[in-house]
């Protein structure tokens, strides 16, 4: 999987997931937008043949859209882990 930025300012940020799904991408959607200084998280796929999704963040101010985008990918890490644990648990059971 590659990333590559494709604009980056003080306030937005859109990069390029290549080999993204939409599953992957609207996990980081929901959560971005539980981060309180972002104005906007969304994402589009241009070409529905091409796996290359762009995800786009907007600031409100304070932070920057790299910040929220590292927090938000911290709590998907966080989500996956916890459900793996417990679909683990389930499994011995």
């Amino acid at each position: 999987m590659k990333i590559k930025v494709l604009k980056k300012s003080e306030n937005d940020l859109k990069i390029e997931i290549e080999g993204g799904t939409h599953g992957l991408c609207v996990l980081l959607q929901k959560r971005l937008q539980e981060e309180p200084d972002v104005d906007f998280a969304g994402y589009d796929v241009p070409h529905p043949l091409a796996s290359s999704p762009i995800v786009y963040v907007r600031m409100k101010g304070g932070r920057k859209p790299e910040e929220a985008l590292l927090s938000a990918l911290e709590k998907v890490r966080q989500t996956n882990d916890t459900f793996c644990k417990e679909l683990d648990s389930v499994m011995q059971a």
